[in-house]
């Protein structure tokens, strides 16, 4: 992961914008007025959270993401934007040395082995006698074969070298299969070992399908642990990673809801039973690293817990015992006053549900897939979670029992930051216990609260959004044209003149900077328009010369070989210039999608002046009509 990368998963664009631009939400978007222009009639600025992104369809006609925003509203250059944040989001910047960049190499290199590796355990749970026994207990589990192959599940054989040995025919090193976590080293450190034998193999990816590691549960009861997941290495870290979300990352995008399980086999069998925004901690308590990266696609989080876990000695625990001591268990620790902590700071709306006793996940969805999405729906808040067990358990009649109910719940209630949930649970408690309100009033804390910081537009919604507009894919495959762009430009710079004679040729405008949304691909834009408006060094002499550290391991991955060969001047202009106008194709598109959207919802809102949304649909489709044109002519398909 960039710096750029780690910057925006760690800092939120809607807080950022929110200090200096009053937004509302309409569905899951934000609107208000552009801060760079005069305008009071149509708040034609939308801040997209999902993807960290925004835009002004009025008068600017500009978007960006939050590195663009804070360049666009400070006036600063990119290098003192990225030092801004970075500072802000706690992100150490680092120079890009020769160690550092064969380090990414060899990271690169260990993935790739990561990959054959799922290859090699798959081959032996399909292909082989010995991979029998772990098919059928995955049949017998009720997985499909279809569903075994989607997620890459294989077999680990039941020796000591046989990964070892594979691997080392191919060119790998021990050392390679150490860093990887495929080997342990045996004590002494004379050679190393298969770290997976005898075991279900389950590939771990992060949030974008980069492999990451293994996790693996026993076949043999009297093996142990029941389950084992690769060591912590440079591409493994589970307090970072959530198993299943980069297959669900796209239906939690659109349902506006995630719901964590326990285990991979709770994952996959729930999302084979159609229900695909589900993802698992690993057997872990729940990290903030985990819940922020799930708050880039929602906030509306869903803990499914047995009845174990949900139960009052957990509960209990969970209220007296930090989450890092709780780092091993088997179960997903539930611990209520760590989670509603990070409720607080990620403004999130996190609830909890509690399957029926002795069940799991997927013997729930088994039995009745509609039950799932019954319990889903039914998730409480934290507090009421935590209430309902707590008197559950306890004899309401009993005075002292009321008391000590009301000793574990009051504290929750009080780290509530929004006074009108506050309030809301007290109420709610006292009716439970069956006492004034104002008894209770009494035994909360005299302390006076700190203050706390609220952010404009971000209160946790409890109502579900309306599916989002537009997926996953065109914002990706925006930034991968982006990426191609610029990678052939930097080719041949100068074949931007030829491009911008045949753009102007089709009516449409000359490359520009507003081409590119991502602040790090404007900036080398940037460096290549000014390339050629220097006549002092080689355009690449320039480019070389001029790029800022920060952006250097940018440029050397653009540079890199392109799969199909280089193309020649001709080739890469036809190229260039089919891949601009599909790259505005998509955002007018996508600007076409939101700004119906925008209007669908200020309509439900009540909102009667739309005459400007309106004007914007029309000039977007006069804009999308022509893009459409030039695209059909001969030499642009």
């Amino acid at each position: 992961m960039t710096a750029v990368d780690e910057i925006k998963s760690r800092l939120d664009i809607v807080e950022i914008v929110s200090e200096t631009v009053k937004l509302r939400r309409t569905g899951k978007n934000y609107i208000g007025f552009c801060p760079f222009h005069a305008n009071t009639r149509t708040p034609a600025f939308v801040v997209f959270p999902d993807s960290g992104t925004w835009r002004c369809f009025g008068q600017c006609n500009e978007g960006g993401d939050l590195f663009g925003y804070v360049m666009k509203k400070e006036g600063w250059d990119f290098v003192e934007t990225l030092k801004h944040l970075a500072e802000r989001a706690g992100v150490v910047l680092e120079a890009q040395t020769p160690a550092k960049q064969a380090a990414e190499e060899q990271n690169d290199r260990l993935v790739g082995l990561l990959e054959e590796a799922v290859n090699f355990y798959r081959h032996h749970l399909l292909q082989t006698p010995a991979g029998r026994p772990a098919l059928e207990y995955l049949h017998k589990r009720g997985m499909k074969p279809e569903t075994i192959e989607a997620f890459g599940l294989g077999y680990a054989p039941d020796a000591w070298d046989a990964c070892l040995h594979y691997f080392t025919a191919k060119n790998y090193t021990p050392d390679d299969l150490l860093r990887a976590g495929l080997a342990t080293e045996r004590q002494g450190g004379e050679g190393v070992y298969d770290r997976f034998r005898n075991r279900i193999l389950f590939p771990i990816r992060n949030a974008t399908g980069r492999m990451s590691g293994f996790g693996a549960r026993i076949l043999n009861p009297e093996d142990m642990p029941k389950f084992l997941n690769s060591p912590q290495t440079e591409l493994f870290d589970k307090g970072h990673l959530l198993y299943g979300l980069d297959v669900a990352r796209k239906a939690i995008r659109t349902q506006d809801q995630v719901v964590i399980v326990e285990g991979y086999l709770d994952v996959i069998l729930v999302h084979q039973a159609g229900y695909i925004n589900v993802v698992s901690p690993m057997g872990t308590a729940l990290t903030e690293e985990q819940l922020r990266l799930l708050k880039r696609f929602t906030r509306r989080i869903v803990l499914a817990l047995d009845a174990d876990a949900a139960g009052e000695k957990a509960t209990l625990r969970g209220l007296e015992v930090a989450r890092q001591a709780m780092d091993h268990t088997d179960v997903l620790a539930f611990d209520a006053r760590g989670l509603l902590r990070h409720e607080a700071r990620l403004q999130a709306d996190l609830r909890v549900t509690t399957l029926p006793p002795g069940m799991d996940p997927d013997e729930v969805v088994l039995r009745d897939p509609a039950e799932w999405g019954r319990l889903i729906e039914s998730a409480k808040p934290i507090v009421m979670h935590v209430m309902d067990t707590l008197a559950a358990a306890a004899n309401l009649d009993d005075p002292k029992a009321k008391a000590e109910v009301a000793g574990q719940v009051l504290p929750l209630i009080e780290d509530i930051p929004n006074p009108v949930e506050r309030d809301a649970y007290r109420q709610a408690l006292a009716r439970l216990l069956r006492v004034d309100e104002r008894a209770l009033a009494s035994l909360r804390p005299t302390a006076a609260r700190p203050p706390r910081r609220q952010v404009v537009g971000m209160a946790p919604s409890t109502k579900p959004a309306k599916p989002q507009v537009l997926p996953a894919g065109p914002v990706q495959l925006a930034l991968s044209l982006e990426r191609h762009c610029l990678s052939l430009l930097l080719r041949q710079p100068e074949v931007r003149w030829s491009l911008d004679r045949r753009l102007q040729e089709a009516g449409l405008q000359r490359l520009g900077v507003e081409d590119f949304e991502q602040a790090d691909h404007q900036a080398m834009t940037r460096l290549i328009l000014a390339s050629l408006d220097q006549d002092e060094l080689d355009a690449m002499h320039f480019i070389h010369e001029q790029t800022p550290e920060a952006l250097r391991p940018l440029l050397e991955d653009l540079l890199k070989p392109l799969a199909k060969g280089e193309p020649n001047i001709e080739r890469l202009l036809e190229d260039l210039c089919r891949s601009i106008m599909r790259l505005r194709q998509l955002r007018i598109n996508e600007s076409l999608n939101q700004l119906r959207h925008l209007q669908q919802e200020l309509q439900e809102q009540g909102e009667l002046k739309l005459s400007g949304y309106q004007d914007l649909v029309m000039q977007y489709t006069q804009l999308r009509d022509r893009l459409d044109r030039a695209l059909r002519q001969p030499g642009s398909k």
